[in-house]
């Protein structure tokens, strides 16, 4: 149960911090979901810092990781709008902006990660 409620709160944490990025000022004329991808970049550069301190600094603190990786991330990131709005690109014919949102979300994603890890190695 303890780990549900550390879950929860770092969910929590998470939503209200996509909720507020939501409510930035920025946007794309093309309509490519710039907000969407910035979480979701932020969130990879995040889960793969603390996945590389987990190794290193917070190995024998399970429930910080649990906190940060599941609820913060978890509750931050968010796969779903990725695809509803990746969806609705392709039902207005917005093919090239599609396939860039995918392939900018999928390749910045997983190079964001491993320069977290990379940053991680060589700080701490």
């Amino acid at each position: 149960m303890t780990d549900c409620l550390i879950v929860a709160a770092g969910g929590a944490i998470g939503a209200v911090c996509r909720f507020l990025i939501g409510k930035l000022q920025i946007g794309s004329s093309d309509g490519f979901p710039i907000k969407t991808f910035i979480v979701n970049i932020l969130g990879c550069f995040m889960i793969g810092l603390v996945a590389a301190l987990a190794v290193k600094q917070l190995s024998d603190s399970p429930k910080i990781v649990l906190f940060l990786k599941v609820g913060i991330c978890g509750g931050f990131t968010t796969f779903s709008s990725f695809a509803l709005e990746t969806g609705g690109l392709l039902e207005k014919g917005s093919y090239i902006t599609a396939a860039s949102y995918v392939i900018l979300s999928v390749t910045v994603g997983v190079a964001a990660m491993f320069s977290a890890q990379f940053l991680a190695d060589k700080l701490f």
